[in-house]
């Protein structure tokens, strides 16, 4: 595949808008039938209605089977997804009715008919969820290229060169004259020395500060996707590398360097970022990339200098890791994590993720995290969720509140309009970031 067909936006952009438009004049089309006899086209015309009520009926309550009753996504879809998935359904029904009723030309036409329906009702539902942005990113093409090794080299030159804190980086650079425009994103691969744990490739984001020839020491922050999932998803669905570049504008190329491991190994596993047998992810993740970030990366070495953030899984991750390792981590951006890691069943659980052990599972809860390190004095946490997330929106309450009390600057986002979708994650990145910027010293303090 070509680099212009895998980049064609499949969210925004033209694409899309086609697609719809031509599931309406195909439905349109099959609804429309040139029949002189009045009887006979009222018939077909109440066969029509029948079909797209009946079609759009099953739809919506296969979303609340399949979403709800059976919860095999473990997120509830929102009204938005549930309206594609019915419309879709609706369209499949009325080609299904004129199929039966239709001489040979007709019937191709027909079944031709189902495949734009299906075909409209994906692109609409992955619109609301935001997952895939590009034709490249359905079929997993790669999108980033290696870090560069003169780049990679040069930050490994002044690795370590401030290995305290610089609260007070946002008065002292004022940008030089080389200072790009934007940032770089590429892969790196960040070896599993100590935990031994399979991660797939890794991610980083270097803002254009860190692209000077002298370089300002930056934070840095480490950014995990939900599962399914896998790095990219960061950047590709959640964007985040726009959000920084628009963000770093302001502040004469200063962003925190990101880094995204991968703390699931494959996009079908789930090592809940706990050690165990499916995996040490969390000794990868607090020993392995923490190592390969101050060998490598121009990075200021300061708890305050760091922080964890994640979506969905990631996000579970990022309050466990940064409750639990708060003198490694400063910063928490929880978008829609949840109150436990989890495989299915608490059962089923503590069997395959923690050995038997019912204790360390309880051990291993983000709020039994934060009540064993409380009081927290030097961390902040922004928790995100969408407004139409009726499922993880208590627990995200739940979570900022007992991150409050025991001492942690909580702060709870609500995205308007959104469920648990990559809308939200890019809701959190650009209300979030900001708040995130001034603990790191990336921005003053309010006035």
């Amino acid at each position: 595949m070509g680099p212009f067909i895998s980049d064609i936006e499949i969210i925004s952009g033209p694409l899309p808008w086609l697609i719809y438009t031509l599931a309406a004049a195909v439905a349109l089309a099959l609804a429309v039938r040139h029949v002189h006899d009045r009887r006979a086209r009222l018939r077909w015309l109440r066969r029509v209605v029948v079909a797209v009520m009946v079609g759009g009926g099953v739809g919506v309550l296969a979303c609340w089977v399949i979403g709800d009753l059976l919860n095999a996504f473990d997120v509830s879809l929102s009204v938005t997804s549930r309206a594609w998935v019915g419309a879709a359904f609706a369209g499949i029904a009325l080609a299904i009715v004129s199929l039966l009723a239709s001489r040979a030309r007709r019937r191709v036409a027909s079944i031709a008919a189902i495949a734009v329906f299906v075909l409209m009702g994906a692109v609409g539902v992955n619109a609301d969820f935001g997952q895939y942005t590009t034709v490249g990113s359905i079929i997993g093409a790669p999108a980033f290229s290696p870090v560069p090794e003169p780049i990679l080299a040069a930050q490994r030159a002044l690795a370590g060169s401030v290995p305290g804190s610089q609260p007070d980086l946002w008065k002292t650079w004022q940008g030089s004259a080389d200072l790009p425009a934007h940032g770089i994103v590429g892969t790196i691969q960040i070896p599993a020395t100590v935990s031994r744990f399979a991660a797939r490739e890794a991610l980083m984001y270097l803002p254009p500060a860190a692209l000077v020839k002298n370089p300002p020491a930056l934070p840095v922050l480490v950014m995990l996707a939900g599962q399914p999932g896998s790095p990219d998803n960061v950047f590709l669905a959640g964007r985040l590398e726009k959000v920084l570049d628009t963000i770093s504008a302001r502040y004469h190329g200063l962003a925190p360097i990101v880094v995204v491991p991968d703390q699931l190994s494959a996009d079908d596993v789930n090592p809940m970022c706990v050690d165990s047998a499916i995996g040490n992810s969390a000794t990868y993740l607090t020993v392995d990339v923490p190592a390969w970030i101050r060998a490598n990366l121009n990075v200021v070495g300061a708890a305050s200098a760091w922080g964890i953030g994640g979506f969905s899984q990631g996000g579970t991750c990022a309050i466990q890791l940064g409750a639990g390792y708060p003198e490694l981590f400063g910063s928490i951006l929880d978008v829609s994590g949840e109150l436990e890691p989890k495989i299915g069943s608490p059962e089923a659980t503590i069997a395959g993720g923690f050995a038997g052990d019912a204790a360390a599972y309880e051990s291993a809860k983000p709020l039994s995290l934060i009540t064993k390190n409380a009081p927290f004095t030097d961390t902040v946490a922004i928790f995100a969720v969408g407004e139409l997330d009726q499922k993880y929106l208590p627990w995200l309450t739940t979570l900022s509140a007992a991150g409050a009390t025991a001492g942690i600057k909580s702060t709870l986002l609500i995205s308007p309009g959104s469920a648990h979708d990559w809308n939200t994650v890019r809701f959190a990145f650009e209300k979030g970031l900001p708040m995130i910027y001034r603990h790191m010293g990336l921005d003053g303090p309010l006035s």
